[in-house]
């Protein structure tokens, strides 16, 4: 069986390869000397978006059977599969869709298992159903018996990112913002760049137990520094007016007027912007030789790959 050593060429499977950080790591891992090989519903659609070496298989994270193919001879797979955007019941999906993969992962012997989540408090009984799905997800992939590496991280700051283009579309568009109070919850965004550092470190990591590494920027911010931070950079004058009242519940009607097409994710999103999602645990700078930067770099870089 092939060794994580770099004695031998790693093949690896990355499933969520055509999602916003999925996309972005193909060209990473097409550039190492791996075996790459992706999971795709729609193989056609990809295979123009990636090199000849890299072969593209048919597969459903919600089929169980479409997996067990895709998964043979694999050595580390991605798993960077979110189905919030297709789902209203996207809890019920993303715990299926966990158990499937970890199955085949375990039927495979599949030596580590990379998975990206979400930060947040696991004993907080208010933990927003999108993260306490994240962390579910994690779970369900430990209990494959393949080693799990788990990053958890706050806001993805880059151009595409779902949770920048919300800040991005919402700023650009009110010139005076109605903020609920959880605009000053605190957060600790990082850069795309970062999180693709990390999961490509992962994968050469020297084996052992299953690990999860909480990872952020070099700042720690309350929400609302996000968009001062964007509005600052775009030159634009925006006023930021807080009051009490008003709910994420409340708030996600709020953004659909803004950006109807995201209504669905856009609240998931936005109900987690209760919890605080902050680096508690500092093990990834121990374990990875990545400075992440802060706030204003990372909105410059955003800015920038529009």
């Amino acid at each position: 069986m092939p060794i994580l050593d770099g004695q031998s060429q790693t093949r690896i499977l990355l499933a969520g390869a055509t999602g916003y950080i999925g996309g972005r790591l193909i060209p990473l891992l097409e550039q190492q000397a791996v075996t790459l090989r992706c999971l795709a519903r729609n193989p056609d659609n990809l295979r123009s978006q990636v090199k000849n070496t890299t072969e593209v298989v048919k597969g459903d994270v919600l089929e169980a059977a479409s997996l067990h193919p895709a998964m043979q001879a694999v050595d580390v797979a991605y798993y960077l599969v979110h189905l919030m955007a297709g789902s209203k019941d996207f809890e019920q999906q993303d715990r299926q869709a966990a158990a499937n993969f970890a199955a085949a992962a375990k039927e495979a012997h599949v030596r580590r298992i990379i998975y990206m989540g979400g930060l947040g408090d696991d004993t907080d009984p208010n933990l927003s159903p999108h993260l306490r799905s994240r962390h579910e997800v994690g779970k369900i992939l430990r209990e494959s018996g393949a080693e799990v590496i788990e990053f958890r991280s706050a806001v993805v700051v880059g151009a595409g990112s779902l949770s920048f283009d919300l800040v991005k579309t919402l700023t650009d568009r009110l010139p005076i913002m109605i903020c609920p109070r959880w605009l000053a919850t605190l957060t600790q965004p990082i850069a795309v760049d970062d999180v693709l550092a990390y999961l490509l470190a992962a994968k050469d990591l020297p084996p052992g137990q299953s690990r999860i590494f909480e990872i952020g920027g070099a700042d720690v911010v309350p929400y609302g520094d996000l968009v001062r931070e964007y509005a600052k950079q775009k030159k634009l004058r925006r006023w930021l007016i807080s009051v009490p009242v008003l709910t994420p519940y409340l708030s996600s009607l709020w953004l659909a007027l803004v950006t109807p097409k995201a209504f669905e994710v856009g609240k998931h999103l936005i109900e987690g912007l209760r919890n605080p999602t902050i680096v508690r645990d500092k093990k990834a700078m121990e374990a990875f030789p990545i400075q992440p930067v802060g706030i204003h770099e990372a909105v410059r870089r955003a800015i920038g790959g529009a």
